[in-house]
């Protein structure tokens, strides 16, 4: 702790205060579940917000984070890293893309994205270039991707943001007719928009954009930040909605925890980065790869994901029967085990609520709680979050 240098008797974190903090230190986890200072065990149906998709500590990634970690933690992107080149291989033979590019974190892979998309306009058609995203979409907190998010609320006090960028309605269609314009290079979307409430995309409304994107020769990127690595039931979720995006970001689930981040993309598309376009001094370095691979490793070889997509349909279920119950419970929406309950209450009193019956959970705007088990989760623990959820309604049925 310091001084607060106004009121000196007040000591305050040397922590910028970027984080409002629930009032609890966690030290230990395994599976889903973590451990306070104090011993305290916790059911953690937040898995790190969609990041530690196989659990925390999964043993399969232990291995071989500590097998990397008696050779080589880092080298530079200069040199040639087989596990980076492994992962990105397993990447391409799993999705509709044929290379890739390394990075931190999420917010990252949506700038390499955007980068990428940028340059191939100018190589290809010149001039100045346009993205097309959506209302409520959320991409990052660096200055490109906050530019490219649809949320007014995240982005003030950050003017003046980059230009490039339009905003839609998300799932409107007829907004989708005023994506083409001569500036415009790219449609960025998510397809279960996380941070902006857990919103499906319609897969009729999914499909007319593609087909708008290939009839004026515009490149579509799917932000799978969240959605990937087996979180809505498929390894990505636009397997979901028989579409094929030219470029697909990629981060949380990836690791298992640890910081990586990437985008694959299409032949075509990756050929606009040459040498010195761009680059990352840690992204898929030796250690942040061995988790990767590992991660994706085991999701591939696995019935994991499958066996995610079905938990995901009886937690949606068990969700269900209590919006049938609970007259706070407005509906039940999301895909595979990424999913949101929207209430009529303040859905931050329902997570800390659960929180002192020892259950995380997240919020996703004011209304909307956001539930996101690990792939690793049983039936037994879903019927325990589900009885501890229905003791929160309870208590406040009572209030």
């Amino acid at each position: 702790m310091v001084s607060n240098t106004l009121h000196p008797t007040i000591e305050v974190s040397p922590l910028i205060p970027t984080y409002k903090r629930f009032p609890i230190t966690l030290v230990k986890g395994k599976g889903s579940y973590v451990w306070d200072e104090e011993g305290n065990e916790y059911l953690d149906f937040t898995s790190g917000i969609a990041t530690c998709n196989l659990g925390h500590v999964p043993d399969v990634v232990k291995e071989s984070v500590e097998e990397q970690l008696q050779a080589l933690w880092h080298c530079s992107n200069l040199y040639h890293i087989p596990k980076q080149e492994e992962l990105a291989a397993q990447l391409v033979k799993h999705s509709c893309g044929d290379q890739v590019f390394f990075c931190n974190s999420g917010a990252e892979a949506n700038e390499a994205a955007i980068k990428l998309a940028r340059r191939y306009f100018q190589k290809i058609k010149g001039g100045e270039a346009e993205i097309v995203t959506f209302t409520q979409s959320f991409h990052g907190r660096t200055m490109g991707t906050l530019s490219a998010t649809g949320q007014e609320n995240i982005q003030q006090g950050f003017a003046p943001l980059l230009s490039g960028f339009r905003h839609l309605p998300f799932n409107d269609f007829e907004a989708l007719e005023q994506i083409p314009t001569q500036k415009t290079c790219a449609v960025l979307v998510e397809l279960v928009q996380g941070e902006g409430g857990v919103i499906p995309a319609d897969i009729r409304w999914v499909q007319r954009l593609e087909e708008i994107c290939k009839e004026n020769d515009l490149i579509l990127m799917v932000d799978e930040i969240q959605t990937g690595m087996g979180r809505t039931g498929t390894l990505f979720a636009y397997e979901q909605y028989g579409i094929e995006p030219d470029v697909i970001s990629i981060a949380k689930g990836l690791g298992s925890g640890f910081p990586i981040g990437a985008i694959i993309a299409k032949e075509k598309v990756a050929e606009a980065f040459g040498p010195g376009n761009h680059g990352s001094t840690f992204g898929g370095n030796p250690l942040s790869a061995s988790a990767g691979l590992a991660t994706v490793n085991h999701l591939v070889t696995s019935d994991r994901i499958n066996e995610a997509f079905i938990l995901g349909h009886y937690l949606k279920e068990k969700l269900e029967e209590l919006k049938d119950e609970f007259a706070e419970i407005k509906e039940v929406r999301g895909k595979g085990l990424l999913l949101g309950m929207v209430v009529s209450c303040d859905a931050l009193s329902i997570v800390e609520k659960a929180r002192e019956k020892k259950v995380l959970l997240l919020t996703a705007g004011p209304n909307v709680v956001r539930i996101l088990p690990p792939l690793t989760t049983s039936k037994q623990e879903i019927d325990s979050f589900v009885s501890i959820l229905k003791c929160v309604f309870d208590i406040l049925d009572r209030a």
